[in-house]
């Protein structure tokens, strides 16, 4: 049953570790290939309707024999509380256990038959319920997801056991030194604010989280005008429609006491936090300053600067010749295991940093180096660095795109986002109108003479004092 019910890890590290294969940008075998350019003009038309309930139905039709339809509604750890923080990561362990017409193992038979994958997963401002089938059974899968969202059974005997589970969970997760650090991070630049709230939530809440808990959230955050319902796929978009008006026409819009839920202002504070363990092999530390909202039209030269940084792992080819100026100093003078610059945006504010592994005796060296790599980008950034960039950053948001599955959440979280998908065409542009000297003005807007926010995991002795770091945030130039 794993193969066919799972849950996805929620957390800044996932994004971290993707890999992605690239999309194929050719006709088949026989026919005349096209251009980058060609491909993108001509990649399918996402559509969007709205239901009278404020329900928003968008689907990208691919004409695959498989589809992939979900659920996404903007419902996160950011909405909770210091009281219910967990609630969401919690209510996806409960989504599977069975709604008030299909018990567990009869959900699970349902799934199972169809040759279905169901899968969730919640985030700091999302969450998201899906299901990869066949296109033929694209309407019980509605049918099945409506039932999870709508009525999830929540049976406080199941409840109870699921408690263990999340605890279990949550000790897992923190031999994850990756999602440890991150999270950290977002605990100390957000600190006193609903963002740096851990999206798993304290082992305290996995305790004492009640039925009565679970059941506010769900109808506090559930409500219509949250919600995406997308689909990408061998999918017929009015088909789609007329599922969502069939089983999501009696989701309702509005709240009790009209108490709809906002987002509270999150505050960057730049600060530091240490968990020092001498008996780690490697220390994983994780600079950021405040980046850009994710509709922010700062967002693009931003993704640009961090493609010409880029990334490194130990296992990569090419040693002194890589193209990244710090992953080249990385390899000749060994300083790091791996490292990676990130960009994590939310709705008004984001992240921007560089995260990396290293041994406890080049922590001082990995550090200078990465935060020189941010003075270059704000001073002394080229044409031909910022044109690797682009180059770089076009791969990657194509070859995120590698099937149904990526391109629906894509769908999905750009709704909720933006109220619109932007298509490839689109960012393909605006990529092309990131120049040199706009790297340079917005990259000293974010980063120059900024206080950053440090977290730092293991034998982090070798790390340098707090004003030391703030000191390399800037040059003294004449």
């Amino acid at each position: 049953m794993a193969a066919s019910v799972c849950r996805v890890g929620s957390t800044v590290g996932r994004a971290l570790a993707k890999t992605h294969r690239p999309i194929l940008l050719s006709l088949r075998r026989g026919q005349a290939s096209v251009s980058y350019a060609q491909s993108l003009l001509g990649a399918p038309e996402t559509r969007l309707t709205t239901l009278d309930n404020g329900l928003r139905v968008a689907s990208e039709e691919t004409g695959h024999a498989t589809c992939t339809v979900g659920l996404w509604i903007s419902a996160g750890s950011r909405y909770e509380s210091e009281k219910n923080n967990g609630a969401g990561f919690f209510l996806e362990h409960m989504a599977f256990k069975g709604t008030k017409k299909h018990p567990q193992t009869a959900l699970e038979q349902q799934v199972e038959s169809m040759g279905a994958h169901l899968s969730a997963y919640t985030s700091r401002e999302h969450t998201a319920y899906y299901m990869k089938t066949l296109t033929k059974d694209l309407p019980k899968a509605v049918e099945l997801l409506s039932e999870v969202v709508q009525s999830c059974s929540l049976n406080e005997a199941e409840i109870e056991q699921q408690r263990s589970v999340v605890l279990r969970e949550l000790e897992e997760v923190e031999s994850n030194l990756q999602e440890v650090c991150l999270d950290l991070l977002h605990s100390t630049a957000f600190q006193g604010t609903a963002l740096g709230h851990s999206v798993l939530g304290p082992s305290s809440s996995a305790r004492n989280l009640t039925r009565q808990d679970l059941v506010d959230y769900v109808n506090s955050h559930y409500k219509a005008p949250r919600m995406v319902l997308a689909a990408a796929g061998g999918v017929s978009h009015d088909e789609l429609v007329g599922l969502a008006k069939s089983h999501f026409s009696g989701v309702s819009f509005e709240y009790e006491g009209d108490a709809v839920p906002v987002l509270s202002p999150c505050r960057f504070t730049g600060s530091e936090i240490r968990m020092r363990d001498d008996a780690l092999p490697l220390a994983h530390i994780a600079i950021a300053v405040e980046g850009a909202s994710a509709a922010s039209p700062d967002i693009v030269p931003l993704m640009v600067a961090n493609a010409i940084i880029g990334s490194y792992d130990l296992t990569y080819g090419g040693g002194k010749h890589l193209s990244s100026r710090l992953a080249r100093l990385a390899v000749e003078d060994n300083l790091c295991h791996s490292f990676q610059a990130f960009h994590s945006s939310y709705s008004d504010t984001g992240l921007l940093g560089i995260y990396f592994v290293a041994d406890k005796n080049n922590i001082d060296d990995m550090m200078h180096w990465s935060q020189n790599a941010w003075m270059n980008l704000c001073t002394t950034v080229t044409e031909s660095d910022v044109a690797r960039g682009r180059n770089a950053l076009k791969a990657s948001l194509v070859g995120q795109l590698n099937g149904t599955t990526p391109i629906c959440d894509d769908i999905g979280r750009h709704i909720l986002n933006y109220g619109r998908r932007i298509p490839l065409a689109e960012w393909d542009a605006r990529i092309d109108a990131v120049t040199p000297k706009m790297v340079r003005d917005i990259c000293s807007k974010y980063i120059y003479d900024k206080c950053p926010a440090v977290a730092a995991v293991g034998p982090v002795e070798q790390l340098p004092d707090y004003n030391r770091m703030r000191s390399a945030m800037y040059w003294l130039r004449f």
